[in-house]
C-alpha cells in the first residue's frame, strides 16, 4: 500500500463481541495512528447486555429497518447541540432471564481468552467476557460510549484510489437534558455494530387491525424476560427458532397450560409429540376483530391473553447514507449485504468492513474476519483479495447456491465442509504476524474445538444425537470439572452436523 494510501486512522461502529475482538486485531497491528470504537449503549456488552424491557415497542407486520428504523434528520451546522432525539432507536436488547449460550465455550470464546467455565453459560457471561476483552487488551481506552453513529458517508476526494469517511455522531448529554452533535473523518471503517436491534413480524391477514383493537396483547420476544409476567395467562407463541423454543418452554412454569405453539415446520428439537404442558398448532391464517385465531388447519383459539412473536430480527444499518454512497447496503428482498466479499469485504469500497454477519460460531469467527480485516488495512496482508470479476463472481455463485438449497445468504454449514472453508480463506488472507510481533494470528481450528462443535448440544436432537454422557468430556471441560450435565448433553452422531443449532 503507497504511502498517499496509507490507512492511518479506522473507525470501529459498535462495541459487542464484533467490536471487542475488531478492537484487539487492530490494535496489535501497532500500524494505524487512530482507532475508535463508538458504542451507542453506556457500556460494551453489545447484546448481551441485560436489562429492564420496553414498555412496549411499536410494531408493524411486514415492516424492514427502511421503513421501522429510518435515519435521523442530521442539523445542518455540526457541532450543535438539540433538544434530546424520541425516536425509537431500537436500542434495547432482547435477553431474557433463563437464556444461555448454545455454542459450547471453547469453540464461542475467543482465541487468547477463555470463558469462565463452559460448555454453556449464562448470558451475564457473554457480558462480563465482552467488556473484560477490552481491558484484557488495553483497548478500553478507544471506546467512546454513549455515542450513536447517525450518517456514514463517504468523501470524495480528487486523490485516484483515495478513500476516507465522514461520520455524525450523537451523543445524549443526561445532566443537561440534551442532544451533542459533532463530525468526525476517519481513512477506514468496520461495521460491528450487531443485528439483534429491530425486531420483525410476518404480515398475517387481519393482524393489522388486531393490534389496534387489542393494544398490548401482541408483542415481539424482544421485551420478553420472564415467564413471572404471565403467570396464568392463556399465552400462544409463534415460531420455533432457539428463542420460540426456549420462551415456549420457559412459559410453561407459569403460564396456564397448555402454552400453544405456532410452528410452520417441526424444528430439530422437535419429536414426534410435544412435550408436557405444550400444544403445537399451524401457522396462522387470521386474526379476527373478535379476538378469535384462526390458524391453516381450520381450528381456531379464542380468549388468548397474549401473543408472542419470536419471529427474528432484521439487519439495520439507518446510519448508511444511500444517497450519498449511491447504493444501499443490505438488499432485504434477498436478507443479504450488497456488493460484498465472503461476508467480510466490499467490492467498491476497499476501506469499509464488516464482521459478524454470519451465523457460524460467533464469537471465533469474527475473530478470523476482525484479523483479516486488520491485516489488509494495514498492507500486511499474506494473501491479497482478487480482483473484482472474481468476488462477483463470488457473490453471484453463492445467491444461486442458496436459493438452490433454500437457505439464507449469509448462513454457512458445518457439515459439508463450507466452515472450515471460509473460515481457511480468511486464515489465508491473513497470514502471519510479523518477525518481531505486531498483528495477530488466526487461531487453527483444533481437534478440541471440532470435538465440541459435533458433540456437545444444548438440547438432543430426536431421532439424531445418541445420548453419552462422558466419552471426551476431558477434552473440552478438563479433568476434575463438576459440571452439572442435567443443563446440556454429549451427543455421538455418524457423521457430523450443520452449525444449525446457532
Amino acid at each position: 500500500m503507497g504511502d498517499e494510501n496509507r490507512i492511518k486512522s479506522v473507525a470501529i461502529i459498535g462495541a459487542g463481541a464484533a467490536g471487542a475482538i475488531t478492537a484487539a486485531a487492530f490494535a496489535a497491528e501497532k500500524y494505524f495512528d487512530r482507532i475508535q470504537v463508538f458504542e451507542r449503549r453506556e457500556s460494551a456488552g453489545g447484546t448481551w447486555i441485560y436489562e429492564s424491557p420496553p414498555s412496549s415497542l411499536p410494531l408493524q407486520p411486514g415492516g424492514l429497518p427502511p421503513d421501522v428504523d429510518p435515519p435521523l434528520s442530521i442539523p445542518n451546522e455540526l457541532p450543535r447541540i438539540t433538544s434530546p432525539n424520541r425516536q425509537e432507536r431500537w436500542h434495547q436488547t432482547p435477553i431474557y432471564r433463563s437464556l444461555t449460550t448454545n455454542v459450547p465455550s471453547i469453540a464461542m470464546s475467543f482465541s487468547d481468552l477463555p470463558f469462565a467455565y463452559g460448555p454453556f453459560v449464562p448470558h451475564n457471561i457473554p457480558k462480563q467476557y465482552v467488556e473484560s476483552y477490552f481491558a484484557h487488551h488495553e483497548t478500553d481506552s478507544l471506546l467512546s460510549l454513549n455515542t450513536t453513529v447517525e450518517d456514514l458517508s463517504t468523501i470524495k476526494t480528487s486523490e485516484k484510489g483515495k478513500e476516507r469517511w465522514k461520520l455524525t455522531f450523537r451523543k445524549h448529554d443526561s445532566v443537561r437534558g440534551v442532544d451533542v452533535w459533532w463530525q468526525d473523518e476517519f481513512d477506514a471503517v468496520v461495521l460491528a455494530n450487531g443485528h439483534y436491534g429491530v425486531p420483525f413480524i410476518p404480515e398475517v391477514k387481519g393482524l393489522a387491525e388486531y393490534l389496534e383493537l387489542f393494544p398490548g396483547r401482541v408483542v415481539h420476544s424482544k421485551i420478553y424476560r420472564t415467564p413471572l409476567l404471565y403467570k396464568d395467562k392463556r399465552v400462544l407463541t409463534i415460531g420455533n427458532s432457539a428463542s420460540g423454543h426456549d420462551l415456549t418452554n420457559d412459559l410453561v412454569l407459569e403460564a396456564s397450560l397448555p402454552v400453544y405453539q405456532s410452528r410452520r415446520s417441526a424444528s430439530r428439537w422437535d419429536g414426534d409429540e410435544p412435550p408436557p404442558g405444550i400444544e403445537w398448532k399451524p401457522i396462522i391464517e387470521e386474526f379476527l376483530p373478535s379476538g378469535r385465531v384462526i390458524f391453516e388447519d381450520g381450528t381456531f383459539l379464542d380468549d388468548i391473553d397474549t401473543i408472542i412473536y419470536c419471529t427474528g430480527y432484521k439487519a439495520s444499518f439507518p446510519f448508511w447514507n444511500v444517497k450519498n454512497n449511491g447504493r444501499e447496503i443490505w438488499d432485504y428482498g434477498k436478507n443479504k449485504l450488497v456488493k460484498s466479499y465472503i461476508h467480510t469485504f466490499f467490492h467498491d469500497f476497499k476501506t469499509l468492513g464488516i464482521v459478524g454477519v454470519p451465523r457460524v460460531l460467533t464469537f471465533r469467527s469474527f475473530e478470523y474476519q476482525a484479523i483479516a480485516l486488520a491485516r489488509l488495512f494495514s498492507g500486511r496482508e499474506a494473501k491479497g483479495l482478487p480482483g473484482l470479476e472474481v468476488q462477483e463472481q463470488w457473490e453471484r455463485d453463492r445467491e444461486e447456491r442458496v436459493k438452490r438449497e433454500r437457505r439464507k445468504f449469509h448462513d454457512i454449514e458445518w457439515e459439508t465442509g463450507e466452515t472450515l472453508g471460509w473460515l481457511g480463506e480468511l486464515y489465508e488472507i491473513a497470514g502471519l504476524s510479523l518477525l518481531t510481533g505486531e498483528g495477530r494470528v488466526p487461531p487453527v481450528l483444533g481437534e478440541e474445538v471440532r470435538w465440541a462443535i459435533e458433540h456437545l448440544r444444548k438440547y438432543p436432537e430426536p431421532g439424531k444425537d445418541r445420548v453419552n454422557s462422558s466419552e471426551g468430556l476431558s477434552r473440552v471441560l478438563g479433568d476434575g470439572k463438576d459440571e452439572d450435565v442435567a443443563e446440556w448433553v454429549l451427543v455421538e452422531r455418524k457423521k457430523k452436523d450443520l452449525l444449525a443449532f446457532i
